[in-house]
């Protein structure tokens, strides 16, 4: 069975991660789930009772909300960085020429240099493609006469999850979107 990934919350409707439908029939089966928003649901058939014969169903919810749990603290949390996220935050285009190489050609630049202080984080980190990277070489990109495109950035937990999945339902787009930070992230291009 193919179905989409299922956008779990915690109890106070903040996006947690996203779940396969099996992990989201369990959590129906153990009566987990507090409430259920979106339009798309899925009816899953199991087997037939010994008994009655009858065949056994259970309709999911394209977005679930688990109970007991609550995550309000960890939204200040920066979610783990890693290339594909990255690339995908920075829409695949190197921020310092503009261009939209291949994927094996993209890489992960310190806008401050680690040998010069500067951290693995989001707010430190673009996405180049490896001419530029190796022409900023161990500069900051005004030393290096290469001003970025766009202001790095951490993504929300929402921001995030959309980042992570790339088959999202429309209704689960829809609920993530509410979430979403509502700075105006400027492109200069």
């Amino acid at each position: 069975m193919n179905l989409p990934l299922i956008l779990r919350l915690d109890v106070t409707g903040q996006p947690v991660n996203w779940i396969p439908w099996q992990e989201a029939v369990c959590l129906y089966a153990r009566d987990r789930v507090a409430w259920t928003a979106g339009e798309n649901r899925f009816s899953l058939h199991g087997g037939a009772s010994r008994l009655t014969g009858e065949v056994s169903v259970i309709e999911i919810n394209s977005i679930i909300a688990v109970k007991g749990e609550n995550r309000r603290r960890l939204r200040q949390l920066a979610p783990p960085l890693n290339n594909l996220e990255l690339f995908r935050r920075d829409r695949h285009l190197c921020l310092y020429c503009g261009k939209s190489p291949k994927v094996s050609q993209l890489t992960r630049d310190h806008v401050k240099p680690i040998s010069r202080g500067g951290k693995n984080h989001w707010l430190n980190v673009v996405t180049a493609c490896r001419r530029c990277n190796t022409h900023k070489g161990n500069k900051t990109p005004e030393e290096a006469g290469m001003p970025l495109l766009a202001i790095p950035y951490v993504p929300n937990v929402a921001e995030y999850l959309v980042l992570r999945n790339r088959r999202i339902l429309g209704d689960q787009m829809e609920f993530l979107k509410m979430q979403f930070k509502e700075v105006d992230r400027e492109w200069k291009m």
